[in-house]
Formats: structure tokens, C-alpha cells, sequence
């Protein structure tokens, strides 16, 4: 049996596009969890945040996550070894 499973360690570029990647797929967990959380507000419109308010915490946090996952596709780019197979085939 061959222990052959190469380097510990990883290129850094390499660990930041994962860790990026990682970032990607957790971002509509975070957003939902922000978006469910004027159900847990309760109380009336004088005790609390009124429907107004509510309406903008939802588009500032839809906004939020547009401009992060923007960054996240900047940071991730395209995918350089699928780009270097389409130009060999």
C-alpha cells in the first residue's frame, strides 16, 4: 500500500480560494438566519421596531449580502484550470 498522499500543507492561493469557496456556500445560511430574525421581535408598533423598520433592516441586510458576495466573486474569479482545459480543447 502506497502512504503517497502528498504535501501536508497547500499553496496559500490554493487555501484562500478554498476558504473562499467555503465563505460562498455559507452565505445564504447566514443571510437567512439574518432575514428570520424579525420573527423573533415581538411586541407592537410603539414597543418596538414598526413595519417600517423591519422593512429597512430586510433591504439593508439584502443589500449587505449583495456587496459580500460580490467580493467573494471577485475573490474567487474564474476557475484558472477549467479555463486552461477549454483552451487545450
Amino acid at each position: 500500500m502506497s502512504d503517497d498522499r502528498g504535501p501536508v500543507f497547500v499553496e496559500r492561493r490554493t487555501y484562500r480560494r478554498r476558504r473562499m469557496a467555503d465563505a460562498a456556500r455559507l452565505l445564504p445560511v447566514f443571510g437567512a438566519a439574518l432575514i428570520l430574525i424579525p420573527l423573533l421581535w415581538t411586541g407592537s408598533a410603539d414597543e418596538g421596531m414598526g413595519t417600517a423598520g423591519v422593512m429597512f433592516y430586510l433591504f439593508l441586510i439584502w443589500g449587505l449580502l449583495a456587496i459580500i458576495a460580490a467580493l467573494i466573486s471577485v475573490f474567487l474569479g474564474p476557475n484558472e484550470g477549467a479555463q486552461r482545459r477549454h483552451e487545450d480543447g
